[in-house]
C-alpha cells in the first residue's frame, strides 16, 4: 500500500510541459481532408465542428502538447477500426535504445466512431519489447517511463463498433476521462486499464454501451480514481479488478 501511495503522490506532482503551438491553416486543411492515411497531429487543432474523415495519430515526443477540439464534430475513419489501426492513436515511438513518448495531450468535444488506443511499449502491435521488459525486475518503471503521460479526454463521445472503445495500455500514467459518453457496442469492455498503468481519473462519464463483459476492467493497474460515473449494466458487470 505504501508503494502505491508514493506512486500516487509522484504522479500528482509531475510537471507539465508548455502548451503546443496552434495548427496552421494548411495543417487544419490536411486534418479535415478525407484520407485513408492517418494524420500526424503535432499542434493544437480546433475544427469548429467540422468532421474528420481519417485516422489521427499522436505519436512521440514531437506530439507533446498537441490538442484536438472537435467542437462537437466526429472522427470517423474509412474502413474498420482495429487494435493496430485505431481511429485515434496516442502512441510512443521506438527511438534508439529508448522510447519517445507524447505528453500533455488533450482530446475534447469529439465523437469518436471506433476506438482510441493509448500505448507505450507495444505500440502498433509489436509486442517484442514489452514481453522482454516484462521479464525484468524494473519492468513497471520501464513501462511507465516509455508510455504516454497526462492524456486528457473531456466531453468525448465514444461510439463502439466492436473493439474496446478506449484502451489504456501498459505503463500509461495520469490519463483523465471526464464528462464523456460510451455508446454503441463492444465485444469486450468499454474501458480497459492494462498492467502497469496508473493514476487515471475516470469521472462523471455515462456508460450506456452493449458489452460482452463488464464496463470497466482494471487489470494490474493502480492509484486510479473512478468517481461519479453512470453505468447502464444491461446484465453485465460494472467495474472488475484483476
Amino acid at each position: 500500500m505504501a508503494g502505491w501511495f508514493a506512486l500516487a503522490v509522484a504522479l500528482q506532482s509531475a510537471p507539465y510541459l508548455p502548451a503546443g503551438r496552434p495548427c496552421t491553416a494548411q495543417e487544419m486543411a490536411d486534418l479535415t481532408t478525407p484520407s485513408d492515411q492517418p494524420y500526424r497531429l503535432i499542434c493544437r487543432a480546433d475544427t469548429g465542428g467540422r468532421d474528420i474523415r481519417r485516422r489521427v495519430l499522436i505519436e512521440g515526443h514531437a506530439a507533446s502538447g498537441a490538442a484536438l477540439d472537435c467542437g462537437g464534430g466526429e472522427i470517423r475513419a474509412p474502413g474498420q477500426a482495429t487494435t493496430t489501426a485505431p481511429t485515434v492513436a496516442v502512441w510512443s515511438r521506438r527511438q534508439g535504445d529508448g522510447w519517445s513518448r507524447p505528453s500533455d495531450v488533450s482530446i475534447r468535444n469529439c465523437g469518436v466512431a471506433g476506438n482510441v488506443r493509448i500505448w507505450g511499449m507495444g505500440a502498433g502491435g509489436s509486442m517484442r519489447d514489452l514481453l522482454a521488459s516484462s521479464r525484468t525486475a524494473g519492468h513497471t518503471l520501464a513501462a511507465q517511463s516509455a508510455a504516454p503521460i497526462r492524456i486528457v479526454m473531456d466531453g468525448v463521445r465514444f461510439q463502439g463498433v466492436g473493439t474496446i472503445p478506449l484502451y489504456i495500455g501498459p505503463g500509461v500514467t495520469r490519463t483523465t476521462v471526464t464528462r464523456s459518453r460510451f455508446s454503441g457496442r463492444s465485444t469486450s469492455v468499454a474501458l480497459y486499464l492494462d498492467a502497469e498503468s496508473a493514476g487515471a481519473l475516470i469521472q462523471d462519464n455515462d456508460f450506456d454501451i452493449r458489452t460482452g463483459r463488464e464496463q470497466i476492467a482494471v487489470d494490474g493497474s493502480g492509484a486510479n480514481r473512478i468517481v461519479g460515473n453512470r453505468l447502464s449494466l444491461g446484465g453485465r458487470g460494472g467495474v472488475f479488478l484483476y
